[in-house]
């Protein structure tokens, strides 16, 4: 894309001048360096959109130079290239985060188009996270009170300790998928990956392939070699939610690792190099479950070297008109309801509510209100109506009608599964996981409520399957 401004840096006086007048002519802006030491001297000057780099440099090694920019400037695209191409060189350039690895003699065309491709993948992905901000999508840590305020300070801690393992504990539905990613977002590993393992959700004989990956042949079904999670959070960090009901034998496999920093796939025997943090969560009671002798006490160790404990929405109830008018707002886009509002007697009601479910509990409530409510304002007697303790039956609102309750309770669910499946995009896991419900009990509630058919199901089934 033109107007960017590049570095090019290779020892190889030629080769600097036919890519800067190349790329000058495309419209690029460029500055050229010879070494490793000019490289970064202009790297500490000014800020560049993209750099390209040589590996074998006359003063030092462009893989290892990257390593360094890595750990204080992590934001800077980088394509990698070399006359000496090695599958080697390019694993390594790959987990510094480098977007692409060209091998010499470099052809004009393919450079240019794969710079191109480079600078419009990095303009998207800034461009998404920006409206994800603005919108308040996935990664909004909410709430102004005193509770919250600590919180953040503790995660911008946390974060700023590169390699430190975190372990978050909370009740279910306080947000530590939303703190773990902010944990991440925040600190030196941000432009690594971010991998995601719900121990709970994966039958204990698959965790050990899911974290550490297998090699073909290892196990019935396994066709080819596949990289665990582990391998594919290198250079990032990987959130091991509900670690708690992790299997005793795969919490000594983990501990390993994670003293270790090294592991092998199933079925193989090469060890591989990890660099990888992990932030762990649980909603139970590890010291008990450690006295219990069902969790590892030297685990528990390793993984508690920075705590968070995050507060029930209940400890912070100032927070909750702010919450419930943010999942107004979302869930109003979503469900083509834009305009909706909610009174003040309505969010007194919601902030006296103790919300044993936390945040999602009160996101799920307010989604409920929105696809159900026949009004465009949400008040005080309908949110009544949807709380469990609500007190006498509304006389108007939601249920005008003499209604029999069980067909009242079908057509609710028949509703809101619908337009769940329809915002996740037909996606039938993504929406078990934003409706907090097993997969299993997902179909079995479509079929019962005649919203789809066997045949679609085992259809859906393949892609939801965990891999």
């Amino acid at each position: 894309m033109a107007n960017a401004h590049l570095l090019v840096v290779d020892d190889e006086p030629n080769i600097l001048t036919s890519l800067s007048t190349a790329l000058r002519l495309e419209g690029y802006a460029v500055d050229v360096a010879g070494g490793v030491r000019v490289a970064e001297e202009k790297l500490a000057k000014r800020a560049y959109d993209l750099l390209l780099l040589d590996v074998a440099l006359p003063d030092g090694d462009g893989i290892e130079m990257l390593t360094r920019l890595r750990a204080v400037r992590n934001e800077i695209p980088c394509i990698v290239m070399s006359g000496h191409g090695t599958i080697d060189a390019a694993v390594r350039a790959t987990r510094l985060g480098a977007l692409d690895f060209l091998e010499k003699p470099l052809s004009t065309d393919r450079l240019l188009l794969v710079l191109d491709n480079t600078l419009r993948l990095v303009k998207a992905e800034a461009e998404a996270k920006e409206l994800k901000a603005q919108a308040g999508f996935e990664g909004d840590i909410l709430g102004e009170s005193a509770a919250m305020g600590m919180l953040r300070e503790r995660i911008a801690r946390a974060a700023k300790a590169k390699d430190a393992n975190v372990l978050v504990f909370g009740e279910r539905g306080t947000g530590k998928e939303l703190v773990a990613r902010a944990i991440h977002t925040q600190s030196p590993r941000s432009k690594g990956p971010l991998e995601k393992l719900n121990c709970a959700a994966v039958p204990g004989e698959l965790i050990e392939s899911e974290l550490f990956g297998h090699e073909a042949g290892a196990f019935t079904g396994a066709t080819k070699a596949r990289r665990g999670k582990f391998e594919r959070a290198n250079g990032g960090t990987l959130f091991l939610d509900e670690v708690g009901d992790m299997p005793l034998p795969m919490q000594a496999k983990l501990l390993r690792v994670l003293q270790e920093r090294e592991i092998e796939r199933v079925g193989g025997g090469d060890t591989i190099k990890v660099d990888v943090r992990v932030v762990a969560a649980t909603n139970r009671d590890l010291p008990q479950a450690v006295a219990a002798q069902t969790f590892r006490a030297d685990l528990y160790d390793r993984l508690h070297v920075v705590p968070i404990e995050l507060p029930p929405l209940r400890a912070r109830r100032e927070d909750v008109p702010k919450l419930a008018r943010h999942f107004l707002e979302l869930a109003s886009r979503a469900n083509d309801r834009r305009g909706m509002t909610i009174t003040e007697d309505a969010l007194a009601v919601l902030a006296s509510y103790s919300f044993p479910g936390n945040v999602r509990e009160l996101r799920n409530l307010i989604e409920r209100l929105v696809i159900l409510s026949p009004d465009e304002t949400i008040d005080a007697e309908q949110v009544r109506s949807f709380l469990p303790q609500a007190g006498a039956p509304p006389t108007g609102g939601l249920f005008r009608a003499a209604v029999p309750f069980r067909v009242l309770v079908e057509e609710a669910e028949r509703t809101i599964l619908s337009e769940a499946l329809k915002h996740y995009g037909g996606q039938m896991a993504a929406t078990a996981r934003g409706l907090d419900l097993e997969r299993s009990h997902l179909y079995k509630k479509f079929r019962a409520l005649g919203l789809r058919d066997k045949s679609k199901d085992e259809e859906d089934a393949p892609e939801d399957a965990i891999r």
